[in-house]
């Protein structure tokens, strides 16, 4: 079986995105793709997690999990998704490190599935935004609590990923920008379930339609029946010039408050963020999904 593990990234839309999947979920069951409601294994995999503490699962482990997430029927594609299956906010700096937590929990969920193939799928965001989001869902008492020690200036994705790489090395790791997301939600649906790029699919615009406004949104789907794209990178045109006009301020500019942070502070985050995207796409075994 292929088992996808949906990890995130924290304060990127994980959830929005499994519901846009979970729309789909009948008519990808008819292709072999099970997307269960995330009250069927988040739980049930992170207890699991907690009392093996490290050793290897019982040899029916697997069946057991399986059984309880399929309620006993067949899929030859599972979709698990959870912006905490690494862990939550409040310990993303846990032992002063950036998602230091990440090879014991992605190796203990590998361990899960040993006879099945495993895809990770995560998304980046810019620290400058994702430090102040993920310390806002955190039960921190200050952002120095939240960091841990951890400069931010040091925080670089490109870490994580080669972490991930090192202790996952067979199991190939699509990665995307959650800037970019509001372009490539309909592919993220497609390149998570698995599905033909051809399949229809329902949810392809639901993060549109929550940044954008409802005339915006309304003259977008006229404009796209009345000249339909030929191509894909046609489609994410449109999307961006419909954005720059009709996106909602509220929910698409970046409020960044943290006590001694600058503009420049935000500048220096975001040039190195770029260039840290700009080394990922060069990572083997990595893949970058971009507009």
């Amino acid at each position: 079986m292929q088992i996808v593990y949906h990890i995130g990234a924290n304060c990127t839309e994980g959830d929005r995105l499994l519901k846009s999947l979970l729309k789909n979920a009948d008519s990808f069951a008819a292709q072999g793709i099970k997307v269960p409601g995330p009250s069927k294994y988040r739980r049930l995999l992170r207890e699991t997690i907690q009392n093996l503490d490290g050793r290897a699962p019982e040899p029916d482990t697997r069946d057991i999990l399986l059984d309880a997430i399929l309620d006993d029927e067949s899929a030859e594609r599972l979709v698990l998704s959870h912006a905490d299956f690494i862990c939550v906010p409040n310990r993303i700096f846990e032992g002063g490190s950036f998602y230091g937590l990440a090879e014991f929990k992605l190796a203990s969920l590998a361990r899960l599935f040993p006879e099945d193939e495993l895809e990770l799928f995560l998304a980046l965001r810019n620290p400058a935004a994702f430090i102040p989001a993920a310390y806002a869902e955190s039960n921190a008492p200050s952002p120095e609590a939240f960091l841990k020690g951890v400069d931010p200036a040091s925080v670089r994705w490109s870490d994580l990923v080669g972490r991930i790489r090192a202790a996952l090395p067979g199991v190939p790791l699509t990665v995307w920008c959650n800037e970019d997301t509001p372009l490539l939600w309909a592919q993220l649906i497609r390149e998570i379930s698995g599905v033909d790029p051809l399949t229809r699919i329902l949810g392809g615009f639901d993060l549109l339609n929550a940044i954008m406004s409802p005339e915006g949104m309304s003259r977008f789907l006229a404009y796209l029946k009345s000249h339909p794209p030929q191509t894909e990178v046609q489609k994410r045109r449109v999307i961006a010039a419909f954005l720059d006009k009709f996106a909602i301020a509220d929910e698409v500019e970046e409020v960044v408050d943290l006590p001694g942070w600058t503009e420049e502070t935000i500048a220096a985050l975001t040039r190195s963020y770029e260039e840290d995207v700009w080394h990922i796409e060069r990572m083997p075994g990595v893949t970058l999904i971009t507009p």
